[in-house]
């Protein structure tokens, strides 16, 4: 069964630019709202939407997105609300869709009765940045009946064990963690990326694509230079919460510009 994330990276590519990857909870600031700014995302220039069930205690995240996913708690999104956004954003969006999700609300609602609800509502696949491959056997089984691509983290600390355990079991691309930390905006990405990009090429990744504190196009066009994607959250967020959707396309329109900036080594 094909990837359509893997097709929308190789498309990108054939354009001469890397894939762009835009990350926005569900249900901020609202569920409707949030359903029409991924579809502006997708109009402004995204590869690949990732949209992120909030989570009552995203470890990972930043303070920006543990902000709008408290706001979305608050304003009452369940996990039932999540996969008939899903359709609603796949009925509109010729993009694929990756759902961004901590692994205990998969593994309460039953891993295989999630990748059928996701599957059935369009979507094309998870990133699970909380579980490691070799912990993962019924996520692995469930997204290779469903055909659903399974989306693991690599960071610069890994192993080489630990990266060939991901590089085997990841489809899609691997999600290269640009630092060690939370989610959020930098300055300046550290240039253990581009060694992790390198060395899961090694390993026989196909696709690898950096996120964890890229927010100008600048940055995108820098990561590109060596990885197959860029991955914007922080600044996406943060653009919706003080602009509307509005100023969420402008920012996404400039960030995709970003992708034809770099001088690939692909």
């Amino acid at each position: 069964m094909s990837s359509r994330v893997e097709e929308a990276i190789t498309r990108a590519h054939a354009e001469g630019r890397g894939a762009l990857i835009g990350y926005l909870p569900v249900g901020f600031p609202d569920l409707p709202t949030s359903i029409e700014a991924a579809v502006e995302l997708a109009a402004s220039g995204v590869d690949i939407l990732e949209l992120g069930p909030p989570y009552s205690d995203p470890v990972m995240d930043g303070v920006v997105i543990q902000e709008a996913t408290q706001a979305a708690l608050a304003a009452g999104f369940r996990l039932r609300d999540l996969f008939p956004a899903i359709r609603e954003v796949t009925s509109r969006v010729d993009i694929p869709v990756l759902v961004m999700s901590y692994w205990n609300p998969i593994w309460q609602y039953g891993v295989d009765r999630y990748a059928d609800d996701l599957l059935d509502a369009g979507g094309a696949g998870i990133i699970t940045p909380d579980i490691t491959p070799d912990a993962a056997a019924e996520w692995i089984d469930a997204s290779t009946r469903t055909g659903l691509d399974r989306i693991f983290l690599a960071a610069p600390s890994s192993t080489d064990e630990r990266l060939d355990l991901v590089v085997k079991n990841s489809t899609g691309f691997v999600y290269t963690v640009s630092t060690m930390g939370i989610t959020g905006e930098r300055a300046e990405l550290d240039a253990a990326a581009r060694t992790l990009v390198a060395r899961l090429r090694a390993r026989g990744a196909a696709h690898s694509c950096v996120g964890i504190g890229i927010s100008t196009p600048d940055q995108v066009a820098g990561v590109l230079e060596y990885a197959d994607g860029a991955i914007v959250g922080t600044a996406l967020v943060r653009a919706l919460r003080d602009g509307g959707i509005e100023g969420l396309g402008e920012v996404a329109r400039a960030l995709s510009a970003g992708t034809t900036k770099a001088t690939s080594a692909r």
